[in-house]
């Protein structure tokens, strides 16, 4: 059983630790933390890596569960930002067009709940992957060491990242090769092959 926390747009590491489970499950039981892929993602813009965050309903000092963090809908727009972060990002790229009104579909939505949004995603991509999408949440905190386990990659600030194979982004001219960006870089630029490319990697 490989673990997982569900994160925003999980960047490319979660995926190949995900394609490469027999199972998998996702922790929702553990208390939220800021500044991690739960609500952030990073793409590759016209200017190099970007930072696209949703922000959440929280009290200061009030500790809360990942699964009861609520989404702010009320201080930005930040859906309609998104989106057009990617068309700016990805209009041009082999298969954003292929992808596009399903994302639209989901920023349509109005997820209460971080979790509910994460896990809608989720299947967007694991579609999009054209992979089965089979997995289970945990019922308690795993606090618990396990040999598949890779909830540490979460953490938006890790020091050490695992290196993964180059392949075409849309700025690498300009910027050479960004890594473990957010699957949808991959997906938009390799489509239904980026299960493929992530299937060979290590993580």
């Amino acid at each position: 059983m490989t673990l997982v926390h569900p994160s925003y747009f999980s960047p490319i590491a979660q995926y190949v630790a995900i394609l490469k489970a027999d199972t998998y499950e996702f922790e929702v039981e553990d208390n939220f933390q800021k500044q991690t892929y739960r609500n952030r993602c990073y793409i590759f813009g016209p200017n190099g890596k970007q930072l696209l965050n949703v922000p959440v309903k929280h009290e200061k000092g009030v500790k809360l569960m990942t699964k009861d963090v609520a989404i702010d809908y009320d201080t930005a727009d930040w859906q309609l930002n998104h989106m057009r972060s990617f068309q700016a990002a990805y209009r041009s790229s082999p298969f954003y067009e292929f992808y596009e009104d399903d994302i639209l579909k989901i920023f349509q939505k109005k997820h209460k709940y971080l979790l509910d949004l994460n896990l809608d995603i989720h299947e967007f991509l694991m579609e999009s992957l054209q992979e089965e999408n089979s997995y289970t949440k945990t019922s308690t905190y795993i606090s618990t060491a396990l040999t598949h386990d890779f909830r540490f990659l979460v953490n938006a600030k890790q020091k050490e990242e695992k290196r993964f194979k180059n392949y075409i982004q849309m700025f690498d001219n300009k910027f050479g090769f960004l890594n473990n960006l957010s699957v949808l870089d991959l997906l938009f630029m390799e489509g239904p092959s980026a299960s493929i490319y992530l299937k060979k990697q290590l993580v």
